[in-house]
């Protein structure tokens, strides 16, 4: 299992190196160089403000799914725990560190490591399927290289969205028959379906989720767009979002670096498709990976003041445990032995006359 789980993760490396490669093969490190050359004091400040609403967004939607799911969670811990979530996923390959990291802190520190796992599982999913729904409504109504390609190929597509949807309704059907039965996986799906309708689905728990889900969607794109106009784009926003939505969709693939891969790699694909400049796409996807970076930087003041709290406890001395006085002993009783006096009789005394024997029997 270990085994398996290493070389998955090797080549999910590899493909998301494998595909900046490919980009900077075809396009040339020019258009890669020039995402950090057109970055200035102001998209950066930009990009920390937009970070900070988004993230305390996030943090508001996790404190509402685990809430749902009968865990205590603060805004004020939630929000630092997110920060550095969001630091480690981005200086770290795989995309995903951080957020193990913060399901595992916050499952321990309630007492149920499951439960805390499934929080984040549920609010990372709540997010994801927000950005899908509203990513598929614009690309399929929105003039777009994505609008054309399903245009062209209307039956394929048509029978890929039947697939989808039938595969979806078997699932959820399955789901259903399942959870009726006695067996362990049963019982989990049991579990399932009713921390799905507690944490997201609920009346008092779903609209903020939503809400929530959507504004953090609006910041991302809004980073985009100051990616954009710093690498000299002057496109609007209708024509950039069909094109930002799937670069946003493909952060999600498996397959990256810190976020970095797919991203640069439909970015430049769909620019060069809508009859934009490929190395203008690739140059505002790189804009985009530094302002995500900047935008998760107080994650790293984070991290460094716990490791820091955590040494000086660790250093501290500990201490002493309070000794228990010695019980007071019960005092040992002085025998004082009492003299014998001794009752001589009187007969026997020294000097007193004794009564003659006569050896017969007296008259």
């Amino acid at each position: 299992m270990d085994v398996n789980r290493s070389i998955w993760a090797w080549l999910r490396l590899m493909g998301g190196a494998g595909i900046l490669a490919l980009v900077m093969w075809r396009l040339g490190t020019g258009a890669f160089l020039d995402g950090l050359r057109v970055l200035d004091a102001g998209a950066l400040l930009a990009a920390l403000g937009i970070g900070a609403a988004t993230t305390l967004l996030s943090a508001w939607r996790w404190c509402l799914v685990a809430r749902g799911l009968g865990m205590r969670l603060t805004l004020k811990d939630a929000t630092a725990d997110y920060y550095q979530a969001l630091f480690l996923n981005a200086a770290l390959p795989g995309g995903i560190l951080g957020d193990v990291g913060r399901a595992v802190r916050h499952g321990k520190g309630e007492g149920d490591l499951g439960r805390g796992v499934r929080a984040v599982v549920l609010e990372r999913t709540a997010g994801q399927i927000v950005l899908l729904l509203v990513g598929v409504a614009v690309l399929v109504s929105v003039p777009s290289p994505v609008f054309d390609l399903l245009a062209a190929h209307g039956p394929l597509a048509a029978a890929v969205a039947g697939g989808i949807a039938t595969a979806g309704v078997l699932i959820f059907f399955g789901l259903r028959r399942l959870r009726a039965g006695r067996s362990k996986a049963a019982g989990a799906a049991r579990t399932g379906m009713s921390e799905i309708r507690a944490g997201l689905l609920s009346r008092r728990n779903g609209p903020g989720v939503l809400l929530a889900s959507a504004a953090v969607l609006a910041g991302h794109l809004a980073t985009f767009m100051v990616a954009a106009r710093a690498a000299g784009s002057a496109a609007s926003l209708v024509e950039l979002a069909p094109l930002l939505l799937l670069a946003l969709i493909a952060m999600g693939l498996p397959v990256n670096i810190g976020g970095w891969g797919p991203r640069e790699g439909v970015m430049a694909w769909a620019f060069g498709a809508a009859g934009l400049s490929a190395a203008q796409g690739l140059t505002i996807a790189v804009a985009y990976g530094i302002l995500a970076f900047v935008a998760a930087a107080p994650g790293a003041a984070v991290l460094v003041a716990r490791l820091v709290a955590r040494r000086v406890e660790q250093t501290a001395p500990q201490p002493r445990p309070a000794q228990n006085p010695a019980p007071a002993m019960a005092a040992v009783p002085v025998v004082v032995p009492v003299p014998v006096t001794r009752t001589i009789p009187a007969m026997v005394r020294v000097g007193a006359r004794q009564p003659a024997y006569s050896g017969g029997v007296t008259a």
